[in-house]
């Protein structure tokens, strides 16, 4: 099982869960407490705990079956095995990030003088430039140099925003004027990223939902303009979801797979909720693994996402 090599990344983890951890796995042991079966009360309470954290339905459903088949199978005896039992299968449901062991030194593969490009997607609001930020930060603390891209040209605030991060963490940013083509500017940033021999590249993009064909089409434009410069360009496509909102991540998600390929999610503001449930199911639904969660403002609380400690943390440790 993985460990966290970090003590403190694990006192973040823990204490950005902790409303999670009270709005749900409190009704959990309130459910489970004392029980020596599994019986149609204790899997109405567990349906119903999972539903108000915001797991989903459709998932909340899928974990309520797996329990009563291991219920059935392993002869459950008592609250303590119920609760190993449920981190096992909840576990068990989330996709799981590539190479999950080796992501937290934040260290990139470079193909030849190509630099590894993530171009993050999301709606305005959600924490996307945030989420940059911190990436950015976190890649040149492992020690790869970095440039970013300000291709969200649809807002001023978007570009000067991007801007204020790169002085903060100290990479450049690609930038253009107010309306510029965001595909000029990516195609800009990749040409700069190689003319500096930078290992890491990170694009900003728009956050607008209100033509799913018109972002669709600019997004196709950007990564086809990307391609012209690096060929496997971008190896990640990062979409930035807003814990704290609930069911309406699930849409926004719904609505950006539908315009381009995710590959990689990043959950933001874990936090200040107690819908932290919304990671088990958008996971479990869309079947992309989440790779970053964001747990507070530090540099250090956006963390590569592991399930196992996930979940453990989720349910206060319980096993």
């Amino acid at each position: 099982m993985f460990k966290f090599f970090s003590k403190k990344k694990k006192e973040t983890l823990d204490s950005g869960l902790e409303k999670t951890q009270t709005g749900m796995w409190n009704k959990i042991s309130h459910a489970i407490a004392g029980k020596s079966k599994v019986d149609d009360e204790v899997l109405d309470n567990l349906e119903e705990a999972f539903i108000m954290s915001d797991v989903g339905t459709d998932t909340t459903l899928k974990i309520i079956e797996r329990l009563e088949e291991r219920v059935a199978r392993d002869k459950y005896v008592g609250s303590q095995e119920l609760r190993r039992m449920l981190v096992e299968e909840v576990t068990d449901m989330l996709q799981k990030p590539d190479n999950e062991n080796e992501l937290d030194d934040f260290k990139v593969t470079r193909k030849g003088d190509d630099p590894y490009v993530i171009l993050v997607v999301g709606v305005n609001g959600v924490g996307k430039t945030t989420t940059i930020g911190k990436l950015a930060w976190q890649y040149k603390q492992a020690g790869n140099k970095v440039v970013l891209g300000a291709a969200d040209t649809f807002r001023a605030a978007a570009i000067e925003q991007l801007d204020i991060w790169g002085q903060r963490v100290g990479v450049p940013v690609i930038k253009q004027k107010m309306g510029s083509d965001p595909a000029a500017v990516a195609f800009d940033t990749l040409q700069s990223a190689k003319a500096q021999g930078a290992d890491v590249v990170i694009i900003d993009t728009a956050g607008r939902l209100h033509n799913k064909i018109n972002l669709m089409n600019e997004l196709t434009k950007v990564k086809s303009v990307m391609k012209r410069v690096v060929p496997d360009a971008p190896q990640e496509i990062l979409l930035v979801l807003d814990g704290s909102t609930g069911q309406n991540a699930f849409e926004q998600a719904r609505q950006f797979m539908a315009a381009t390929e995710i590959n990689n999610l990043a959950v933001t503001k874990l936090d200040g909720t107690s819908r932290g449930g919304v990671v088990i199911g958008i996971s479990d639904q869309f079947k992309i693994p989440v790779k970053y969660i964001g747990l507070g403002e530090g540099m250090e609380d956006l963390q590569i996402f592991h399930p196992t400690e996930f979940v453990r943390s989720l349910f206060g440790d319980a096993i």
